[in-house]
């Protein structure tokens, strides 16, 4: 029989009159790599904390494994919290700062050390147990706090933006190294985060919040291909959102801009619509037989790729078109001619 993970159902906080978590209900599987993802305030942090213990809600039930844990300490959940400013002891060796909460659970001196020594090697540390956190890089404190947390093997892993603090080559390698060390333990983990490629590279699912509301939970690629309303399309990658509606053209669907922007789709859907599309989905040509026709009005070259902004009547849309050596940039004020492919394409009715 297959461990149940975390249940979360109808969760409900409010910090006086204002209400942070609304109704907020999710599975979570054993051994997932789960993430909250959404911009500051969104009521991430405080969804975390509430299952560590650190907040209490007024509504709702917090189940780990079957148990439903909604009322006890934060110190009776086993559950593992990494903060994001790693609350270290800087008085306290590598090895003391790991050991600390094994000794509060009152093991053997024995047992201690084995469970120290097995960690310190997972997170390649060994050489490292007797210095002081203040001689270690940020990425080496990092693996101090996960060791920290994980030595006492909790049920489940809360990681309070633990990347935060490096600089951008370390995180790209810290998250690597993150998710290689989940794997290896098949820890159940809640990462928290605001941002998307952080969440799209270590996350089996990931809930997208807004004003302490789940918009919707899911794959970081159905998030991207599928999202079910224009906050996910918004806020997942770059998006190109023209409003209008869709009719029948010898018996194939046919969006219509606000501007009359005509382009091809597959929709079942009739009416006033929204139309994503993808900067990356868009092909570029001087040709005219080409459906959309605009002009450039800025560009950026990010190296594999050129990111042409492009005037379509009221609308600036973005272009990602890939950049090989020897080819020309296209002109600040070009006209150029858009086509899209109608399988990338994706309708969003109006609420």
């Amino acid at each position: 029989m297959s461990k149940k993970g975390i249940q979360l159902k109808n969760i409900e906080l409010s910090f006086g009159k204002t209400k942070v978590i609304k109704n907020i209900s999710m599975d979570i599987k054993h051994g997932e790599f789960f993430s909250f993802l959404g911009p500051s305030g969104c009521g991430k942090s405080t969804l975390l904390r509430l299952i560590a213990g650190f907040e209490s809600c007024q509504k709702g039930q917090v189940i780990i494994e079957g148990k439903d844990i909604t009322k006890c300490s934060p110190w009776e959940r086993q559950v593992g919290m990494v903060f994001q400013s790693y609350a270290l002891w800087p008085h306290m060796t590598i090895r003391q700062n790991i050991e600390f909460g094994l000794k509060e659970q009152k093991f053997t001196t024995v047992e201690i050390n084995y469970k120290v020594d097995k960690v310190l090697e997972l997170v390649g540390l060994k050489e490292f147990a007797t210095r002081y956190p203040n001689q270690l890089s940020g990425g080496q404190q990092q693996r101090v706090a996960l060791a920290r947390t994980v030595v006492t093997e909790p049920k489940v892993l809360l990681l309070d933006e633990p990347l935060s603090n490096l600089d951008a080559s370390l995180r790209v390698q810290m998250r690597q190294e993150l998710l290689s060390l989940q794997r290896e333990l098949n820890l159940t983990t809640i990462f928290v985060t605001h941002d998307q490629e952080e969440a799209n590279t270590t996350s089996d699912r990931i809930a997208l919040l807004k004003d302490g509301i789940v918009q919707q939970i899911d794959s970081p690629e159905n998030l991207y291909d599928k999202p079910k309303n224009l906050f996910v399309a918004n806020f997942i990658g770059s998006a190109n959102i023209l409003n209008g509606s869709i009719s029948k053209d010898q018996g194939f669907a046919l969006f219509e801009s606000s501007e009359g922007v005509k382009i091809p789709v597959i929709s079942k859907i009739k009416g006033t619509c929204s139309l994503l599309l993808r900067p990356h989905t868009l092909k570029i040509s001087n040709s005219d037989d080409y459906h959309i026709r605009g002009f450039i009005t800025n560009k950026e070259f990010l190296g594999n790729m050129v990111r042409y902004f492009v005037q379509i009547d009221k609308n600036e849309i973005i272009v990602d078109s890939i950049h090989f050596k020897k080819t020309a940039l296209l002109n600040i004020k070009d006209t150029i001619y858009l086509k899209t492919n109608k399988n990338e394409n994706y309708i969003l009715e109006n609420d």
